[in-house]
């Protein structure tokens, strides 16, 4: 069964760097989009950012400017730069995959990142 591994989190200060990585156990066919969300605690998950195959790509509003998304490789399938890190940007982020033939959603069991002094 595919699995999705987050790695990258940890403890950060406010104004600093992380890059998050999302690798697959086995390579995923028929990828329509990829993207990252994030929950914090008493909050829904949020998007943080999507990948289309076409290339095209979304910021949520809260990190335009701060954060880049970008694809790896077929088993390495995507990163998540994050710069100028704010405390509200704690949360656990998780990898998700759409799979469009069938149609799929992998998840990843998800990566925490705190933002604090």
């Amino acid at each position: 069964q595919v699995q999705l591994v987050e790695s990258g989190g940890g403890l950060v200060q406010p104004g600093g760097s992380l890059r998050l990585s999302c690798a697959a156990s086995e390579s995923i066919s028929s990828i329509s989009y990829m993207g990252w969300y994030r929950q914090a605690p008493g909050k829904q998950r949020e998007l943080v950012a999507t990948i289309t195959t076409g290339g095209n790509i979304y910021y949520g509003e809260s990190v335009k400017g701060r954060f880049a998304i970008s694809r790896g490789n077929a088993k390495n399938l995507l990163a998540l730069q994050m710069n100028s890190l704010k405390p509200e940007d704690t949360a656990v982020y998780y990898c998700k995959v759409q799979r469009l033939r069938p149609p799929y959603e992998y998840w990843g069991q998800g990566t925490q990142v705190t933002v604090s002094s």
